[in-house]
């Protein structure tokens, strides 16, 4: 199991890859809006969504946990 981490603070814009999709290294799960900025998060391996531990429209913080990959 893999954290899946912000890497800054801002708000859930976008969820690229539902709980259950296969993902690559370096595919976007999902867009944060920072700054006026879109800034996606990306799977830091290969592997498949476990779970979303936010929503769109979600404040999150730099650091947080925002999804898991197995």
């Amino acid at each position: 199991m893999t954290d899946v981490k912000s890497e800054v603070k801002g708000k859930v814009w976008q969820i690229e890859a539902a709980p259950g999709t296969s993902v690559d290294e370096d595919d976007p799960i999902i867009i944060l809006e920072s700054m006026k900025m879109e800034i996606p998060i990306v799977a830091p391996r290969n592997g498949v969504v476990k779970a979303l531990l936010v929503e769109e429209g979600d404040p999150v913080e730099e650091g947080q946990v925002i999804a898991t990959l197995e």
